[in-house]
């Protein structure tokens, strides 16, 4: 069977440029599935071709420069947590996606957050591999990871891109997937630069003042053996909003459990949504 990511369903006008869009068969809630950096919706293949695209209608998205979506001709613009926040809240309109759940993995977590004043009627955000962050960004938000250096650098050697994807995953998980290689090398390599010159003060919102402030359900989720994202540090951080009181942790998963763990990921993400919709009825 031919993978829901193999080519996109359509191209909708979002954030200024042609936006590539998947779409699952299900009929159910709406999800909106955000991807990270240097990635694409290739990343959520596990869920638009398993359980839960087939109860729910999860729509994919290639962010700006990435995967089959258009290059941007302003990057110091479209290629900011702003820009792709922008992006995101022209697909849910475009998508009438407006109740949808938000899912955003590393640095689309960051894109829901800056996006969710921009989406009043979203039913619940659900994000991991995302460090809600202030500025500057907390020293401890991240682990000291050699391959944290390629997250804003342009120009990648083979070496360097195979270490950078190699952190999506828990350690010695061998090969890696060549999609997720495949990824790094087609985004445009103005997209790692541009994100990391707006990282400055007024760049993007304040994510810990956001969290704390949220009126939404708030899902976090957290691979047990994570490269990047320091666990200890959502601990001090203060969500009144969070689903189950607690970060969820997904065992034998790295930084990117929706691929490495998928039926316990797709179980989380079945789970969020079915208490959202409860919570809407009731």
């Amino acid at each position: 069977m031919t993978s829901r990511t193999a080519a996109p369903s359509r191209f909708v006008r979002a954030g200024g440029q042609n936006i590539a869009v998947y779409e699952s068969a299900g009929a159910g809630p709406g999800v909106l599935l955000i991807h990270g950096n240097s990635s694409s919706a290739k990343a959520f293949s596990h869920q638009l071709d398993g359980s839960p695209g087939d109860r729910l209608r999860l729509v994919a998205i290639d962010l700006p420069g990435h995967g089959a979506s258009e290059r941007a001709s302003d990057p110091d613009r479209a290629y900011t947590l702003p820009g792709y926040a922008r992006a995101v809240r022209d697909v849910v309109e475009e998508m009438r996606l407006g109740d949808a759940v938000i899912v955003g993995w590393s640095l689309g977590g960051h894109i829901a957050l800056e996006a969710s004043a921009t989406l009043p009627k979203a039913s619940g955000f659900l994000i991991f591999g995302t460090p809600p962050l202030a500025f500057p960004p907390a020293a401890d938000a991240f682990l000291p990871t050699p391959a944290m250096g390629s997250t804003f650098k342009a120009d990648l050697t083979p070496d360097e891109i195979d270490a950078y994807a190699a952190a999506f995953f828990r350690p010695n998980i061998g090969p890696v997937p060549e999609s997720f290689l495949a990824d790094v090398r087609a985004t445009d390599k103005r997209a790692r630069g541009a994100l990391g010159a707006s990282i400055a003060p007024d760049g993007y919102a304040d994510e810990v003042a956001i969290v704390a402030k949220l009126d939404k359900p708030l899902a976090i989720l957290q691979g047990a053996e994570e490269q990047l994202v320091n666990p200890a540090y959502f601990e001090r951080l203060t969500m009144p909003t969070l689903w189950r009181g607690k970060v969820q942790i997904v065992a034998g998963a790295g930084h990117a459990p929706q691929w490495e763990r998928p039926l316990d990921f797709n179980a989380l993400l079945e789970s969020f949504v079915a208490d959202r919709r409860r919570a809407k009825s009731g």
